[in-house]
């Protein structure tokens, strides 16, 4: 049973999402995916012209004439999420933080699948995997997932990205969409994404927010890793400073994206802002592009 709260916290998420869901399902999620190959369909008279290679031979003699094998483009996609849940997701300059901005990416696309009628599993991790819940179909089963982001407290506080990589790597059997919602302030999970991408299609989510980037003049600020524990003590009236952190978050932010292209990753990048339909407009715009890639 779910309390009020959690409740009205899922439904607020859900209508929040809804726009941006309607804008994603027009003609771009459910046309961006090949799914897992082909299904049987049916059998029928063969034509001159049709494929030899089709002929159905058991039929065919029982039936003293030529029939063939239809197949239909199997559509069901296998979608599995993603979720950085270490501390640095806490992190947030506005009326959500980062972890919350995942959790309406998560529902986002859990509900795109919903209706397209495709499997989505959730896996949380940290330097730890720290939840796992296998792919299956149902607005019930989306639901589950957005109340466990929502509310799942994790044990552990860093990032190991390329141990989450490696597990999903071993539970997934099917072909999947892999969708990684991360700030990915980690390193050395490039081996791991190359490995899964061969088996699976890839999509780095980055999650951000702009005070990562770009400091206001609020004076003397105490800066803590939320990860290590590690303070500073910064003055952030000083201009040349504000300047130079810009410049160092922006290098930051252009090396990751660089080092996706470089292992052939999609990647969007997705900064927080005031309303969701704004902080996802960069991940509906790709599944747009990845229509009109695959049309």
């Amino acid at each position: 049973m779910l309390s009020k709260d959690i409740l009205k916290t899922v439904n607020r998420i859900e209508l929040s999402v809804r726009g941006s869901l309607d804008s994603m399902m027009a003609g771009a999620y459910h046309s961006s995916f090949k799914g897992n190959g082909v299904e049987f369909s049916e059998v029928r008279e063969y034509v001159p012209g049709d494929d030899v290679r089709s002929i159905d031979w058991n039929v065919s003699a029982r039936m003293g004439t030529p029939y063939i094998k239809k197949f239909i483009e199997e559509r069901e996609l296998t979608l599995m999420l993603m979720v950085d849940a270490s501390s640095s997701s806490e992190f947030g300059s506005g009326k959500e933080m980062k972890g919350e901005a995942m959790a309406a990416i998560t529902a986002l696309l859990s509900f795109a699948a919903v209706r397209n009628n495709d499997k989505v599993g959730l896996l949380i991790f940290t330097d730890q995997v720290e939840l796992f819940i296998p792919p299956a179909k149902g607005k019930k089963h989306a639901l589950r997932l957005i109340r466990e982001i929502l509310y799942f407290k994790p044990e552990h506080h860093g990032t190991n990205l390329q141990r989450a990589l490696e597990y999903v790597g071993g539970v997934l059997n099917r072909r999947a969409m892999v969708v990684v919602m991360s700030d990915f302030l980690d390193s050395g999970f490039e081996t791991a994404f190359k490995i899964l991408g061969k088996r699976h299609d890839m999509l780095a989510v980055s999650v951000t927010d702009p005070r990562e980037s770009e400091l206001p003049p609020v004076g003397l600020v105490e800066f803590e890793d939320p990860e290590t524990g590690e303070t500073m003590l910064v003055d952030t009236g000083d201009a040349a400073f504000r300047e130079a952190f810009a410049y160092e978050a922006k290098k930051a932010q252009k090396a990751t994206k660089n080092l996706f292209q470089k292992m052939n990753v999609d990647y969007v990048q997705c900064q927080v802002r005031e309303e969701f339909r704004d902080t996802v407009a960069p991940l509906v715009e790709y599944f747009r592009m990845l229509q009109r890639r695959r049309s």
